[in-house]
C-alpha cells in the first residue's frame, strides 16, 4: 500500500498543451511547499484563490482548502498555471524539491477514501465517470458517485444485521430456550432481504451493458458499403473506402455512442469465395467476429441483384441478431425486401432510422433507465451475498422445520461480509492496490 504519512504531487490535467494546467498537492506539508513556491510565508486563507508568482518564472491562480474540507480529507492546495508542459512539470520538480513525493494513479482518490470522505463504490464511480463516452455512462456513474449503490447496500446491511443480531440473542442464551426470532418470522426475513438482492441483480444485466457497450458487426460481400456505412456511423474516415473489392482485408473496429449507449462498431471484410490467401484470411476473421457480436448488420447493395449468394449470407446469418440494410437507395433499385431498413450512405438517407433500429433490435431502450449496479466487482459480490442468503434461507425452513441456527447464522454472515466488500468495509490492501491504479495520475 502506499504510505499517507508523505505530501503527494500530481498534474492534475490531462497531458498535452492548454490554456490552464493544474498542479495538486495533497498531505500535510501542502500549504508549507505551497508557500514557498509564492514567496507567501502568511497562511493562505482557506478555499479562496490568490494570483500569486511563482519561482518557476510563471503567474498562477493557488487555491487552499483545509482538512477535513477537502477532497482528500487532507490539506490540499491546487496550483493552476499556463498549460505549458514545461511549466507544470516544473512546478512539480519545485515541490519535490521541496519534500513532496509524485503521486501515484489514484492516489488523491485512494487518500479520500480512506480518510471518509467517499466509500468505495465512490471511488469507482470517479474513474468510471472520466471513462464514460455517453451522457447514459456519465448519468450512471454520476448517480454512483452521490451514493446510489451505496444506499442500496446500506438498507441490505440494515436488514441482516437485525436478523443476525436476534440470531446471536438466541445463540448466546440456548439454556433459557429464548428464541429471539421465530422460525417463521426468520424465513419472511430473509426474503425480504432475498427481494432486495433480486432488484440489483435484475439491473445486473442492464448496468454491464450500459458500462461496457454492445459490439456490432458490420458484413455483407465486397463493395456493397460497408467500410463507407461504417464510417458514417462513427463520424469519421476510419475505414478506407474504394471501389476496388476486397480493400478490406481484417476488420476495423471504433467505440461510439449511438442514442446515447456505448457501442463497438465493426467493419469486416466483405464475404465472397477467394483464392487470394490474404482475402480468405479475411473472411475467416468476418466469421469469428459474427460469432461473437451482439448484432450483424447485413448490408446489401440495393442496385445489384439480390442473388443467391446473398441469399447464402442471409441465411448463415440466422440465429443470430441480425438487420438486413440495403444501401444505394439513391440509385435505381434492383429488389426491395419488406424486412430490408433501405439507406444511401452518400445521402444520408436513412441513417438516422438504422440507429434507431440498432438500439431497438438490440432490445436497448431499458438502458435509458439507469440502474443502480454496473461494476463487475459489485455485481460478483452481490451473487455472493444471495447465494449465501439463499442457503441461509434454506437451512431455515427445511421440510417445514429449522436447522440449528448456528448454521442458519453462518450463511447470513457470510451475505454481509460479501456487502462489506462492495461498500469497502472489507478490504484487502491488494484490491484497493489494484482498484486505484487503474485511475490516472492525479485523481
Amino acid at each position: 500500500m502506499f504510505s499517507t504519512a508523505d505530501t503527494i504531487v500530481a498534474i492534475a490535467t490531462p497531458p498535452g498543451r492548454s490554456s490552464i494546467g493544474v498542479v495538486r498537492l495533497s498531505g500535510a506539508d501542502a500549504h508549507a511547499i505551497a508557500s514557498r513556491l509564492t514567496g507567501r510565508p502568511e497562511p493562505f486563507e482557506a478555499r479562496r484563490a490568490i494570483l500569486a508568482n511563482l519561482a518557476t518564472f510563471d503567474q498562477a491562480v493557488v487555491t487552499y482548502f483545509p482538512q477535513p474540507h477537502s477532497y482528500t480529507g487532507e490539506d490540499v492546495v491546487e496550483i493552476a498555471a499556463h498549460g505549458s508542459p514545461v511549466i507544470l512539470n516544473a512546478i512539480v520538480a519545485e515541490t519535490l524539491a521541496c519534500g513532496a513525493r509524485a503521486a501515484e494513479p489514484g492516489e488523491f482518490t485512494l487518500r479520500a477514501f480512506l480518510n471518509g470522505r467517499i466509500d468505495l463504490p465512490q471511488a469507482e464511480a470517479v474513474a468510471d465517470l472520466i471513462d464514460a463516452v455517453t451522457p447514459l455512462q456519465a448519468r450512471a456513474a454520476f448517480d454512483q458517485l452521490n451514493g446510489t449503490l451505496t444506499v442500496a447496500i446500506g438498507e441490505l446491511d440494515a436488514l441482516l444485521f437485525d436478523i443476525i443480531a436476534r440470531l446471536e440473542a438466541s445463540v448466546d442464551f440456548p439454556e433459557e430456550g429464548y428464541h429471539f426470532i421465530e422460525p417463521s418470522s426468520l424465513v419472511a426475513a430473509i426474503d425480504t432481504v432475498l427481494a432486495r438482492t433480486a432488484t440489483l441483480l435484475a439491473d445486473a444485466r442492464r448496468g454491464q451493458l450500459l458500462r461496457e457497450g454492445f459490439q456490432v458487426a458490420i458484413v455483407g460481400r465486397p463493395n456493397v458499403g460497408k467500410s463507407s456505412l461504417f464510417n458514417a456511423l462513427v463520424g469519421t474516415p476510419r475505414a478506407i473506402v474504394t471501389s476496388i473489392p476486397g480493400t478490406t482485408r481484417d476488420f476495423v473496429t471504433e467505440t461510439v455512442a449511438i442514442e446515447g449507449l456505448r457501442m463497438t462498431i465493426i467493419d469486416t471484410a466483405g464475404v465472397r469465395s477467394t483464392s487470394d490467401p490474404v482475402e480468405t484470411e479475411g473472411v475467416m476473421r468476418t466469421r469469428g467476429v459474427i460469432g461473437v457480436s451482439d448484432l450483424i448488420v447485413h448490408v446489401a447493395d440495393l442496385s445489384t441483384p439480390f442473388d443467391d449468394e446473398e441469399s447464402e449470407l442471409l441465411r448463415s446469418l440466422s440465429g443470430k441478431r441480425t438487420l438486413l440494410v440495403g444501401n444505394k437507395a439513391d440509385q435505381d433499385r434492383a429488389w426491395s425486401r419488406p424486412e430490408a431498413i433501405e439507406i444511401s450512405v452518400t445521402t444520408g438517407t436513412g441513417l438516422d432510422c438504422l440507429r434507431r433500429q440498432i438500439v431497438q433490435h438490440l432490445g436497448a431502450e431499458t438502458l435509458a433507465e439507469r440502474p443502480a449496479i454496473t461494476n463487475v466487482r459489485h455485481i460478483s459480490l452481490v451473487r455472493r451475498a444471495d447465494a449465501a442468503l439463499r442457503r441461509a434461507r434454506q437451512a431455515a425452513d427445511v421440510d417445514g422445520e429449522s436447522l440449528p441456527e448456528e448454521f442458519v447464522l453462518a450463511d447470513l454472515q457470510q451475505a454481509r461480509e460479501a456487502l462489506e466488500e462492495v461498500t469497502g468495509r472489507r478490504t484487502s490492501d491488494d484490491l484497493l492496490q489494484h482498484i486505484f491504479s487503474r485511475f490516472c495520475i492525479g485523481k
